[in-house]
């Protein structure tokens, strides 16, 4: 082809060659904490919107074109984060990966398999090239803190910290990830909390631009047990429950003296049993509107970023696999259940708006507002111009909007199953206001949004996605 091309052109050829190498090579942004210190920010000061997706298995179980068919699917549904693990829960340090590698020589932390190794530098790649930030935890829990897992407790205070340092030499300059410590376990003694600090100080002095968080085990804050400066993030787990308060956590977290960004890094799984780990007790199944309320329920509250999970997919569960958890539905065709797209709307209606500059603000409720499955959570913006609230089984809303910016404003539903917007009525503030969605009960939920009549808010772009 190119002994055709006349010598004039081959210059604009090299060119045009070299700027599609560069956009296709060209990196993520570094992300950073915000001024105020609660949410994550791009290097340019934009927002960023944490939504996660639980892919725990991903490194561990799936080939290269599995991989790119998850994350290509998490690209198109709005996720921004996924979830991994290089030494997995699921008999990770005994079981091969799919081409035959183990990730340790001799399950010892200082000698890693170059090939393993290799298929992680692809998932990392990967993720990038679909825009991808990778949330990398170093460990599943049970390798320092056995429990209910399979183990075997590998780490050392000593090699934790050689192992973090060969992690950190190895991607210090890949923008992309984010470093999760702990796994699903907290520190029970003194040594595991020596294994976490070692891990957490080395992956910080050695990759000091990359931000560290920490997964803690159901119902816990990272900084319940962590407070060291090595932590970046507060992240907590509230849990594969129907009747958790996820916004509990939030405001916990809030009300610490060293104020951290907060994420929900696993909340109530999609198609999981609820309350799984109680013998003999039958909730039936957590579902999409499970996933909605944990999701609202957190992001209302006022935390950077929420993680989707599904209990399929979180283990690559296939038909030749044992399943964890009753799992019962392949992960590639749990990858179309309907929560994980009902996350994009989610993301898309609070992207419409600055919802970092949003403030929990329950005193707007009016009426009887009670802490349990139908509790109504509000936002307004630092401005008074804009005001988000979620009903989750459709009870009616009552505010009080005396301290609103304008004299009119717009009310709308928004309804979170769909991602479609509908107006409501052109309003006066000096009126009642009382919004009743069409629907109630369980799976009801819907989402009010009211903006100030001379706002440039355009939220009826959100029918055109």
């Amino acid at each position: 082809m190119f002994n055709d091309m006349p010598k004039k052109l081959m210059p604009f050829l090299l060119i045009i060659l070299f700027s599609i190498s560069t956009i296709t090579s060209q990196q993520l942004p570094l992300l950073k904490i915000s001024s105020d210190h609660q949410y994550i920010t791009k290097e340019n000061g934009a927002p960023f919107f944490w939504l996660g997706g639980t892919a725990w298995e991903l490194i561990h179980r799936l080939d290269k074109k599995e991989v790119e068919l998850y994350l290509k699917d998490r690209k198109e549904k709005g996720f921004t984060v996924i979830q991994t693990v290089i030494l997995a829960e699921l008999s990770g340090l005994v079981t091969p990966n799919v081409f035959g590698d183990l990730p340790l020589q001799n399950n010892d932390p200082t000698k890693i398999n170059e090939k393993y190794f290799e298929h992680i530098d692809f998932v990392i790649e990967a993720a990038e090239q679909n825009g991808l930030y990778v949330g990398l935890l170093p460990t599943w829990g049970d390798k320092f803190n056995k429990k209910w897992g399979e183990g075997p407790e590998i780490f050392t205070p000593r090699n934790a910290a050689e192992y973090s340092k060969i992690l950190a030499e190895r991607y210090k300059d890949r923008t992309n990830i984010i470093w999760i410590l702990g796994g699903d376990r907290i520190p029970e003694n003194e040594n595991h909390l020596m294994i976490i600090q070692a891990m957490g100080k080395t992956l910080k002095e050695n990759s000091p631009k990359q931000l560290i968080t920490y997964h803690p085990s159901g119902g816990s804050l990272a900084s319940d047990y962590i407070n060291e400066n090595w932590l970046d993030l507060d992240m907590y787990q509230s849990g594969h429950s129907r009747i958790t308060q996820e916004f509990q956590y939030v405001l916990r977290s809030k009300a610490k003296p060293n104020l951290r960004p907060v994420i929900n890094g696993e909340a109530r799984y999609e198609n999981i049993p609820d309350r799984f780990w109680e013998e003999g007790n039958n909730y039936g199944w957590l579902d999409d509107s499970d996933v909605r309320v944990s999701a609202y329920w957190t992001m209302l509250s006022g935390a950077a970023g929420y993680t989707y999970g599904c209990n399929d997919i979180w283990q690559m569960y296939s038909i030749d696999k044992i399943p964890s958890i009753n799992a019962r539905t392949g992960w590639k065709a749990a990858m179309d259940l309907p929560g994980s797209l009902q996350m994009k709307f989610m993301k898309e209606l609070f992207e419409v708006f600055p919802w970092q500059q949003m403030t929990y603000s329950p005193n707007l409720i009016l009426g009887d507002n009670q802490g349990d499955e139908s509790y109504i959570t509000c936002a307004i913006s630092k401005k008074k111009d804009f005001l988000i609230a979620y009903t989750p089984v459709g009870k009616s809303i009552a505010l009080n909007l005396s301290g609103f910016s304008s004299e009119g404003a717009k009310a709308y539903w928004y309804n979170p199953r769909s991602g479609k917007i509908r107006l409501i009525s052109n309003f006066s503030i000096s009126d009642q206001h009382v919004f009743t969605p069409w629907a109630k009960g369980r799976g009801s939920d819907f989402v009010l949004v009211i903006v100030a009549s001379n706002s440039e808010y355009n939220v009826e772009l959100l029918n055109n996605n």
